[in-house]
């Protein structure tokens, strides 16, 4: 290979092996639990994304105007044994179920089983699983999937009602509520505010990290003697 600007190709290969060398301490387990960088990034941004999901608060203000409405749906489950999870949670909520296995009858007050659903979603959110384990008698996990289950069945049921409201609104509990506390389990939920200074640094550092190996490639490039030039305008 002939080198034709020494002093460019030095810095690109001192920029390449920079590069590569940090690369390789990212994958090391250099953090607490074994994480390596990229998994430390993305536990980091997972606590922030989490922190501003916190709707629990705005949907049980709202939640007030349900209170006293009554409703009655038919829900249907995959398995027994989540119907089962259903009639339990359900019931512990003031309902009234009716049926069995995975086919059931649930009325009541919507206000009060809403109520909770957000309480039972707020416990799961700050990771307090065992409350609603000692609650119903099976895992956190396995409640808020009877939750989400039952709710996108109830959903279903109101809007074939025409109840396009009170639809809408379980749906909102659903997404904003359920799924969330579902999805983001076990996460610590941290405020953006809090960890200025850490996410301020990464998105610097995935930028420069990534400029880095642009550069290296360039004055490599530029001592080999490789340029980007226009191309000649053929005259016709």
């Amino acid at each position: 290979m002939l080198i034709r600007d020494g002093k460019n190709f030095t810095k690109g290969l001192l920029l390449a092996i920079t590069f590569f060398i940090i690369l390789i301490a990212m994958f090391l387990p250099l953090f607490e639990g074994g994480l390596n960088f990229l998994e430390k990034s993305d536990q980091i941004f997972n606590s922030i994304s989490k922190g501003s999901t916190q709707y629990v608060a705005a949907l049980e203000k709202k939640n007030q105007e349900y209170l006293g409405k009554t409703f009655k749906v038919d829900v249907k489950s995959k398995t027994a044994e989540t119907g089962q999870h259903i009639a339990k949670i359900f019931t512990t909520a003031g309902a009234t179920v009716t049926g069995q296995g995975s086919h059931l009858q649930i009325s009541g007050d919507l206000g009060l089983v809403l109520k909770s659903a957000l309480k039972d979603s707020d416990a799961m959110f700050y990771n307090k699983d065992s409350e609603l384990a000692t609650k119903y008698g099976f895992s956190g996990r396995d409640s808020m999937y009877a939750w989400w289950s039952g709710l996108k069945e109830m959903d279903k049921d109101l809007k074939r009602q025409a109840k396009f409201k009170e639809a809408a609104f379980v749906d909102s509990i659903l997404k904003k509520a359920v799924e969330v506390s579902y999805n983001y389990f076990t996460v610590v939920p941290e405020s953006a505010y809090s960890s200025a200074g850490i996410l301020a640094f990464l998105l610097v550092f995935y930028v420069v990290y990534t400029l880095w190996w642009g550069y290296a490639i360039f004055f490599l490039f530029e001592g080999i003697g490789l340029q980007m030039t226009a191309s000649a305008k053929k005259e016709h």
